[in-house]
């Protein structure tokens, strides 16, 4: 006869704090369960540094920062903490703090076949709860396509596929230019191309 499983232990945020701080791996919080997460593939990282470094050329002297993954993300205070791939803020309070982000005005995934679906959903509605978020990107690793959700004066958010290498974002907010060829700066990627209409 099987034994019930017993439940998942619940951390408090101070708990999941002070787990972080010696831990080698990074883990997500969510309502009181802490869920280790999976390491980056190169390809992934690569994508990452791009995003970041293109970034970080873009913002320079504005008085904004540019974090990669190993930079915690509060996205609802003490329910959901989590470390998006590359995050950009402009915040006086984010630019002080020692561990904690919290006003992020642009968030970038690099999706991988585990974690698409997840981000592309709910990882965007837990999003979209953060006030300053202005740009989600979603980058694929293995094909041309940047997915760029904004948000727009309206609170609606509007949704544009980047699929060639020649295409650009506008980030007016960190008054900047992101480039799809600077995102994939050496990455053997496949073209974005549309499927051939089915025979009759």
């Amino acid at each position: 006869m099987a034994h019930p499983q017993s439940p998942p232990r619940r951390y408090t945020v101070e708990e999941y704090q002070a787990l972080e701080e010696v831990s080698e791996q990074r883990h997500e919080f969510f309502e009181g369960e802490v869920y280790a997460m999976s390491g980056a593939t190169p390809r992934h990282n690569l994508i990452a540094q791009n995003c970041a470094f293109a970034l970080r050329q873009a913002v320079r002297g504005k008085g904004c920062r540019v974090f990669l993954e190993g930079v915690q993300l509060a996205v609802q205070e003490g329910h959901y903490h989590t470390y998006p791939d590359v995050m950009v803020t402009c915040d006086t309070e984010d630019l002080a703090a020692e561990r904690t982000m919290r006003h992020p005005v642009l968030i970038i995934e690099i999706l991988s076949p585990s974690t698409a679906d997840h981000d592309r959903s709910w990882k965007f509605n837990q999003y979209k709860q953060l006030p300053s978020l202005q740009h989600y990107l979603l980058v694929s690793q293995h094909t041309c396509l940047v997915e760029w959700f904004r948000r727009e004066e309206s609170g609606v958010w509007s949704f544009t596929p980047l699929g060639e290498l020649t295409d650009t974002l506008e980030i007016p907010e960190l008054a900047s230019t992101l480039r799809v060829r600077d995102i994939y700066d050496e990455i053997d990627i496949t073209p974005m191309r549309a499927q051939p209409p089915a025979e009759l």
